[in-house]
């Protein structure tokens, strides 16, 4: 709540003088119903019959089980098919309704779905974040601890990655190499990113987001660590709530000027401008009324400037985020990244208003509903959700 009492409200002053009385600034009204987000104009993953989108017994290579991540580009699209253990890749940028997918990794073919089923080396376990950068392709291999590297797309299943980060080599997968943390480990890393050049993992059981400038090479060292005092050190909101503490940070987004993680354990994005070359207070924040409250809103209508577990986030080059506010079942959009704390949402995906948040708008699965989206990626005007409750990837045109 602002201040407005005492001489701070334009009333008497300290001297008993009687100072001039000021009107408040007014906040200007939010619309309840939003203009128009866009439309949805692709499904990946099995139909819904009956209106329920529920897992397959056996996987196939258009199916799809709670998956967490998307990438989509000019020339693949590429999903972290999650509960399946194993990342789908489609070699172009639009596949077709309910398409089945060109490669499998992390699994020898489409019907296997064991937690690293041909071996640690080419397999994944509960694989979330994605990104395709410069033609690589990288994996954060969430509950092996590692981010895997591939020079290329690979073409063929089961390829085996070039480079691993956070382990030794490709056949360990303990946490935190089974010891204590440090700056080459990794405890659950649910988010890979490209930010301005630099590349971000947000390792999540670690409570921190780590830095380098560019993919970096095997057992090299991070330029920055967030979120902790020091690389050793992995303290939930480093003891209190604050604007360097993160409770579950779990991706990254932002431009060459600003960086924005989304902190889904204390329902917030955290943004630095510039970006931060060690471990500082961020300057900005969404979701929350300042930075070091970290509080939930369940039970109560939404708002365009609320968030309940955000666990990603995705910024075009023309300048939009979008925020999955998972546990609202809702993709919040912003025209431009904001610059300040507490801006609104100019928009939202798969709710009619700011006020919604229920699964599939509690109904049946439907072309324009969500149920705990986890994954985003932003390429010009397409919009590709993880549309992981209802096991399927959404792709929406967004309006100018």
């Amino acid at each position: 709540m602002t201040a407005v009492d005492g001489a701070s409200a334009g009333g008497e002053t300290g001297t008993g003088a009687l100072a001039t009385p000021t009107a408040p600034a007014r906040t200007p009204p939010v619309a309840t119903v939003p203009p128009p987000a866009g439309r949805p104009v692709g499904w990946l993953g099995a139909p819904a019959p009956g209106g329920l989108a529920l897992p397959p017994a056996l996987p196939t290579a258009s199916q799809l089980y709670a998956p967490r991540g998307v990438w989509v580009d000019d020339l693949v699209t590429v999903v972290a098919d999650t509960g399946n253990h194993r990342v789908l890749i489609w070699h172009r940028a639009r596949p077709g309704q309910h398409a089945p997918a060109d490669v499998v990794l992390g699994q020898a073919d489409f019907s296997s779905e064991r937690p690293n089923g041909p071996g640690p080396q080419r397999g994944l376990h509960l694989p979330t974040g994605v990104v395709v950068h410069e033609g690589r392709l990288v994996v954060a291999d969430a509950w092996n601890h590692r981010v895997l590297v591939w020079d290329g797309v690979p073409e063929t299943h089961a390829a085996r990655p070039d480079v691993v980060l956070g382990q030794p080599d490709l056949t360990s997968v303990a946490a935190n190499r089974g010891e204590g943390c440090g700056p080459l480990s990794f405890y659950w890393p649910f988010g890979v990113a490209m930010v301005g050049g630099r590349f971000y993992v947000a390792d999540t059981g670690n409570r921190r987001v780590l830095v380098w400038d560019g993919i970096p090479e095997p057992e090299e060292k991070p330029l920055a660590v967030l979120g902790q005092p020091d690389p050793y050190q992995r303290d939930e909101n480093r003891g209190g709530i604050g604007p360097a503490s993160f409770r579950w940070p779990h991706d990254v987004a932002g431009t060459g000027e600003r960086v924005l993680v989304a902190d889904a354990g204390n329902h917030r994005l955290l943004g630095w401008s510039p970006p931060p070359d060690a471990d500082r207070d961020a300057d900005q924040v969404l979701g929350q009324p300042d930075l070091v409250t970290g509080r939930e809103l369940p039970y109560q209508p939404q708002s365009p400037s609320s968030l309940r577990f955000p666990y990603a986030a995705s910024v075009s080059r023309d300048g939009r985020l979008a925020v999955a506010d998972t546990a609202n079942n809702r993709v919040l959009l912003w025209d431009r990244v904001p610059e300040r704390s507490g801006v609104p949402a100019d928009r939202v995906v798969a709710q009619h208003d700011f006020a919604s948040n229920g699964e599939n708008r509690w109904q049946l699965v439907g072309d324009d509903t969500l149920c705990w989206p986890f994954g985003l990626c932003l390429h010009g005007a397409t919009l590709a959700v993880a549309d992981s409750g209802n096991n399927r990837v959404m792709l929406w045109e967004l309006d100018p």
